[in-house]
């Protein structure tokens, strides 16, 4: 069994903590695509992912599903309404087979109470939910379809890259997933990435994909920004 350390939010538990934390909580196991939570739903779970990851989406007027965000193993989602008792705010599906731990919103509330180190990390999770949103907001606002996609390229590949500017990520980026992160079309991201790869800023090997210096997709950007 998956132990619920693996949370980040918990992460500062003891094994004492944890067994506290567990009486809370209940164990389902969702197959790839399933629905976990429903946009504007009425229910106001907490979802710890323990295993596999989840997507999370919603949908413009058109219908197009548009990506906010991937989560894997240690996030949670749903505890916006936990917090605020309002409608989901976005769908939430599971991606591959993901086991997750759910706390009901008393459940989640005791553990709060009885763990503050819990509410501090759940307080930091929601920073990272409105700064991640506010880049997203101004990436919109300010740049277009092409730049928006080098954007996301250059976010993913500065999380891992080396001292020497070096990225690689794997496995590739599939390219409806990340039209739908940026809020344009699979061709876009397509045409975009096969002009950086005939510039040589990015290399596609196997099943990563090599930026050989980030500089170079930040300096794409720097001069889209100044066009």
């Amino acid at each position: 069994m998956v132990k619920l350390g693996v949370v980040g939010i918990l992460s500062d538990l003891d094994d004492t903590a944890l067994a506290d934390v567990e009486k809370h909580v209940r164990r389902h196991v969702f197959q790839p695509g399933a629905e976990i939570i429903e946009s504007e739903g009425d229910s106001s779970d907490v979802f710890l992912i323990l295993s596999g990851g989840v997507r999370v989406v919603n949908y413009s007027l058109s219908g197009r599903e548009v990506t906010l965000e991937e989560i894997g193993v240690g996030g949670c989602v749903g505890h916006l309404a936990a917090i605020d008792g309002e409608p989901r705010s976005a769908c939430v599906l599971a991606v591959g087979v993901t086991e997750v731990a759910i706390l009901s919103p008393s459940g989640f509330e005791t553990v709060i109470k009885n763990h503050p180190t819990v509410a501090w990390r759940v307080i930091r999770e929601l920073a990272r939910i409105v700064r991640a949103s506010t880049r997203r907001i101004v990436d919109v606002s300010t740049l277009g379809a092409n730049e928006r996609v080098i954007a996301e390229i250059f976010r993913l590949a500065q999380a891992v890259a080396d001292d020497d500017g070096q990225a690689l990520i794997a496995p590739v980026p599939v390219h409806s997933d990340l039209a739908g992160k940026v809020s344009t079309s699979r061709e876009t991201v397509a045409r975009v990435f096969g002009s950086l790869a005939r510039q040589g800023v990015v290399l596609k090997k196997g099943e990563s994909l090599v930026i050989p210096d980030i500089r170079r997709l930040e300096a794409l950007l720097g001069n889209a920004a100044g066009s």
